[in-house]
């Protein structure tokens, strides 16, 4: 019998339910593989807990980093500030911080799993699926390097909002980061606008959800993200966004990819939308 695979959205945290609906997952498919669409970590009560979850699964599982994932580590090294309402602390503190947050930044940003392309958040609308693993892979050589310090204190910024192919060094990664971490909604031909946040429904003059862009390349393939909570489960032909909203009070969600069986845990709601 073949392995199935269920995508999971974004757990931030919510190392309870995660642990609940992977006991689920096992009454549906026993041994599934997993993937994970980022931001594994903040804003939830246990942090530490769920990177250790997540890692003791082993081959079993697989992980996107997502924009939480990547404060997560530029925090641990005084690149950035702790953000108001992180909950990062427990993972900072750990005996086991460094293995942790070597663990963290040797995970990819896009990868294929069942055929299906993983991001955290999205992708251009000019970008084919093999451009986008390619792209992902500059990045994560970065991340992954030696200097990795470096590249984490170069990746904050909203600019360049456009890709271009003549893109060089920390500008043509930092647009990579964003796209495959961030974006949300952009313009038919591909600039990025990262200051709305609610949902499709209220899209900024000019522009879309990234998804919705006309003649996006990657329509033909199907495509598994998170990040976007206020968009709920989200399940179309080729499309499967699986941030419910867990920390905020809603669903951690898991869909099988073979299928679009969905498995979900209500969450207790640790925060606000927008705290």
């Amino acid at each position: 019998m073949e392995m199935e695979t269920f995508a999971i959205g974004d757990v931030q945290g919510c190392a309870a339910e995660l642990a609940l609906l992977l006991e689920r997952i096992e009454a549906a498919s026993p041994r599934a593989r997993l993937v994970f669409v980022g931001d594994l970590v903040n804003r939830g009560p246990e942090s530490l807990r769920t990177l250790r979850q997540v890692m003791a699964l082993g081959e079993r599982a697989r992980v996107v980093l997502g924009n939480h994932d990547l404060h997560l580590l530029a925090v641990s090294q005084g690149i950035r500030p702790p953000g108001h309402g992180d909950t990062l602390d427990d993972i900072l503190r750990a005996p086991d911080r460094d293995e942790l947050l070597d663990w963290l930044r040797s995970q990819p940003l896009a990868l294929m799993a069942d055929d299906h392309l993983v991001v955290h958040a999205g992708v251009l609308p000019q970008w084919t699926a093999a451009k986008v693993l390619a792209l992902s892979a500059e990045a994560e050589a970065q991340l992954q390097g030696e200097a990795w310090t470096d590249f984490l204190r170069t990746m904050y910024g909203n600019e360049p909002a456009h890709w271009d192919e003549d893109l060089r060094g920390a500008d043509r990664w930092r647009c990579i980061v964003n796209a495959l971490t961030r974006l949300r909604f952009c313009t038919a031909d591909g600039e990025m606008e990262f200051a709305t946040k609610e949902g499709p429904g209220q899209p900024p003059t000019g522009y879309l959800p990234w998804f919705d862009a006309p003649g996006r390349r990657t329509a033909d393939v199907p495509l598994a993200f998170g990040h976007w909570s206020t968009l709920g489960l989200v399940q179309r032909k080729n499309l499967a966004g699986l941030d419910s909203g867990c920390v905020w009070g809603g669903r951690l969600s898991a869909m099988r990819l073979s299928d679009g069986f969905v498995v979900q845990v209500d969450c207790a709601g640790y925060r606000k939308p927008g705290a």
